[in-house]
C-alpha cells in the first residue's frame, strides 16, 4: 500500500478527486482508500485562532502505478 497525503485541500476538492478516480473506473476499497481529517483550531481568543494541525487527506492507493500517476497529477498538493 502507497500512501500519499494531500494537505490543505477542503473536502469539497477531495470528493472531486475521489469522483474522478471512481469516473475513470477505480473502486473505493479495492484500487484506494482515502481518509480526510479536517484542519483543528484553537478557539482560545488570546492566541486569534492560531491552526494547531492543518487539513490533510491520505489517499492510500495498492497499485504503485496508479499512485505515481495520482503523485503527478496532484504533485502541487503534496507536501
Amino acid at each position: 500500500m502507497i500512501a500519499v497525503r494531500l494537505r490543505g485541500q477542503r473536502i469539497d476538492s477531495v470528493l472531486a478527486i475521489v469522483r474522478e478516480l471512481r469516473d475513470l473506473g477505480y473502486e473505493q476499497g479495492s484500487d484506494f482508500d482515502f481518509a480526510y481529517t479536517p484542519e483543528k483550531l484553537d478557539y482560545n481568543l488570546a492566541k486569534a485562532g492560531e491552526v494547531l494541525s492543518p487539513r490533510q487527506t491520505v489517499f492510500n492507493f495498492y497499485d504503485e502505478q496508479l499512485s505515481s500517476w495520482f503523485i503527478l497529477k496532484y504533485v502541487n498538493s503534496i507536501k
